[in-house]
């Protein structure tokens, strides 16, 4: 792939995503669209009390022009081909996909902090609204590349036939959530995806896939951009906005390069952030004990005592290696 393609979305991403917030941050609190603290998590999160939130605007706006940037070079360079009508329809449905379920954490967003109801959508409402989207993202995809085959990783590739369908609505699903619940502490969930995009596009790279490579650098590089003001002390948070937008990617990258069940590995940690959840509330239920101090488990570690910084360091060593070996699996099948 000509690197002055990536070099661009990266600038593109990266620059637009970082400027984004000088002007988007003051914005927020002129609107007073200020985070809400729930009592449920870790006390002394209370002291964020305020700060603005739907940050996720900044890689949203960021991404999709860095991918229009990207994809307009190899354009006129006349690297699109016929042959990669494809992959285009794979960038296209993407970010539909991500903006839609951008859109139902805009809506959840909104109600929590507009109309002032900490709880926002009901569940149902998002649970549906998720179905909906995931739905049709698949049928349109499955009108374009009808495939029933499904590459896992170290085995195999295997046509499940009808199969396929509901478990890709569930990896959907169950992905984007799993993004949303990693966005509990400052920084982690945008260093999380950077890193799984980041992986995603050397994977991209070398299978030659020069749409997904784009997004996955224009996903990374806008990531990126937002950890200036999202780091500790955050100065703005995603929200459920951004966070559902991240979910929405890393889900598209992951169809777009034919390997959904890659996301073991690269979103290692988006895996067990839900699982932890999932066996609290279980053993809670069964045995009235809990198995962590807190979930998600990045809360388990903060009562725990450790730092939001060396949580996050820590979290993004295991998605790095996550990475590593999902590329290791495509190097080697």
């Amino acid at each position: 792939m000509d690197t002055i393609s990536l070099i661009i979305t990266a600038l593109v991403g990266f620059g637009a995503s970082a400027s984004i917030g000088f002007w988007l941050i003051p914005y927020l609190r002129k609107l007073h669209f200020g985070q809400t603290i729930l009592d449920i998590g870790p006390r002394w999160h209370k002291n964020k009390q305020g700060t603005p939130t739907m940050g996720g605007f900044m890689f949203i706006i960021a991404s999709i022009l860095a991918g229009i940037a990207g994809f307009s070079y190899i354009y006129i360079k006349g690297e699109v081909i016929a042959s990669h009508k494809i992959e285009l329809m794979y960038m296209v449905t993407g970010y539909l996909l991500a903006i839609g379920f951008g859109v139902i954490g805009f809506i959840d967003d909104y109600i929590k902090i507009v109309k002032k109801q900490n709880l926002g959508l009901k569940a149902s409402q998002k649970s549906l609204a998720q179905l909906i989207l995931t739905v049709v993202y698949i049928l349109i995809i499955n009108n374009f590349d009808p495939n029933t085959s499904l590459y896992i990783p170290f085995i195999g590739t295997y046509d499940i036939g009808i199969f396929y369908y509901p478990l890709m609505v569930f990896i959907i699903v169950g992905a984007v959530n799993a993004v949303n619940l990693t966005d509990g502490l400052d920084g982690l969930a945008g260093s999380i995806t950077f890193i799984a995009a980041s992986g995603m596009m050397i994977i991209s790279a070398f299978l030659s896939m020069k749409e997904m490579e784009i997004m996955a650098t224009a996903l990374a590089a806008s990531c990126l951009g937002f950890l200036v003001w999202n780091f500790y002390p955050a100065k703005v948070f995603m929200g459920d906005t951004g966070s559902m937008y991240l979910g929405g990617m890393v889900v598209a990258l992951s169809f777009g390069l034919r390997m959904p069940v890659i996301l073991l590995f690269v979103g290692i940690i988006y895996m067990l952030e839900t699982l932890s959840v999932i066996l609290q509330v279980a053993s809670f239920k069964l045995t009235g004990k809990r198995i962590f101090k807190m979930s998600p488990i990045h809360h388990h570690f903060e009562m725990s005592g450790y730092s939001e910084k060396k949580i996050v360091l820590m979290f993004s060593i295991v998605t790095i290696i996550g990475c590593a070996v999902a590329i290791l699996a495509v190097v080697t099948r």
